[in-house]
């Protein structure tokens, strides 16, 4: 057939030509390949695509004390009591969990690594035993976002712990979130017994807080379960980004010192389980000028007296507190339990009768200078003898100083003795 002898021509060259084409391949390959037994890469593309294939970058180590997921990017070295912080953590930890270790000092440069750990964002360092965080202990972290420090009994925290080795020439922090719960010290570690050392604790944290302008950038702060008696003054004054403000339970008595004006974008004040009594119209006039905050403040001892009328007055018109219903009175007796919206201006007075407690230390301390003044006229008259001897030596001797008084005054009075004295002078 005309079609069948016209491909058959065809074929047989085409299979000429591939059999030609590899013979010149082979002996291309042949010619080009090095005399040494070890193929190169550079000269062979087969040889190095095979090499590239065979050879995969090695995985990053993890630390024998940890538990690692590069997927997750994240390391775990927790409960396994480590004195430091690993030296050999992957650079492309994210997540950075060093908790319930029995590390003590965390020194300046803690985490300086090389490479850097450039992408670390969250390291929660709770339930460890550290007592001082160095200047600089969080240096070589740029991308370091929240840090918690929670659970740890801090008696040193420097002033450039969060601010670099030197806050005036380092750049500010990139902490977003600083989780400080639980760090006061126990009682029997702080210094100068027990209040001052609660005042010095609270002035370092202050002083680690607004050292330079290393936290303008934090948006979340928890200061809970620290024992705080009083917010140091301009505690919050160098951070203007806070959104969230945690002060649960503390011993906050009063807010008098503390400033919440610069904070115009707090949203969340959390004042709960503290003591406080009464709040103040200064306090007050500053929460109403913040335009997106919620104040939280249950189960606090209000006194409902009659310095409590501004406040109660405040509540029942402001939507600042959303708890303002659950909050109740503490004292006086008459009134516990009463809730302050519940309560009218006849209800806040100030009782002119003074309380139990007081009229019993008046009664207790009339009776300790009765007792006093009868011990004293005791003395008097077991003494009464010599008192009554030593009256009359006095009286003597001021009756012979004035009988002298009385007769120099003779004698300048009388002009004869006046001239008789003159004569024997001369």
């Amino acid at each position: 057939m005309p079609g069948a002898g016209s491909r058959g021509p065809s074929a047989g060259d085409g299979r000429l030509r591939l059999a030609r084409l590899a013979l010149v391949l082979l002996g291309w390959v042949s010619a080009s390949a090095p005399s040494s037994s070890v193929p190169s890469s550079s000269t062979s593309p087969a040889a190095f695509l095979a090499s590239g294939s065979a050879q995969p970058p090695p995985a990053e180590r993890c630390p024998a004390a940890c538990e690692c997921s590069e997927a997750a990017r994240t390391v775990k070295c927790v409960n396994r009591n480590l004195l430091e912080v690993p030296a050999d953590l992957p650079p492309y930890v994210r997540n950075l969990f060093l908790t319930g270790n029995q590390m003590t000092v965390l020194p300046a440069g803690a985490f300086a690594r090389q490479p850097p750990l450039a992408d670390l964002e969250a390291l929660n360092l709770s339930g460890n035993h550290l007592k001082e965080v160095c200047a600089g202990a969080f240096e070589h972290l740029p991308g370091l976002r929240r840090l918690d420090l929670s659970h740890n009994p801090l008696t040193n925290l420097s002033a450039f712990a969060f601010a670099g080795s030197n806050a005036s020439v380092s750049a500010p922090s990139p902490l977003e979130e600083l989780i400080l719960n639980h760090i006061v010290p126990p009682e029997d570690q702080r210094q100068n017994g027990s209040f001052e050392g609660m005042v010095a604790f609270e002035g370092m944290v202050a002083t680690a807080l607004r050292s330079g302008l290393a936290l303008r950038g934090l948006t979340r702060l928890e200061l809970a379960s620290n024992h705080f008696l009083f917010l140091p003054r301009d505690l919050l004054a160098q951070l203007p980004s806070l959104r969230y403000l945690d002060l649960r339970n503390n011993s906050l008595v009063s807010l008098t010192y503390a400033s919440f004006r610069n904070l115009t974008h707090l949203e969340s004040l959390h004042l709960e389980d503290n003591a406080l009594k009464v709040l103040h119209n200064s306090t007050l006039a500053e929460w109403q000028g913040l335009a997106h905050v919620r104040v939280f403040l249950d189960n606090n001892p209000w006194v409902c007296d009659c310095y409590m009328a501004d406040m109660v007055a405040w509540l029942k018109e402001t939507e600042v507190v959303p708890d303002k219903a659950r909050l109740t009175c503490a004292f006086p007796e008459k009134m516990r339990n009463r809730g302050l919206l519940d309560l009218n201006s006849s209800d806040l007075d100030c009782d002119a009768v003074l309380p139990q407690s007081l009229q019993t230390s008046y009664v207790f301390l009339g009776i300790v200078l009765a007792l006093i003044g009868a011990i004293f006229l005791l003395v008097l008259y077991l003494n009464r003898k010599g008192i009554k001897k030593w009256m009359h030596n006095i009286r003597d001797a001021c009756r012979d100083h004035m009988e002298g008084y009385h007769y120099r005054y003779e004698i300048n009075a009388d002009p004869r003795l006046t001239n008789l004295s003159s004569n024997s002078d001369v």
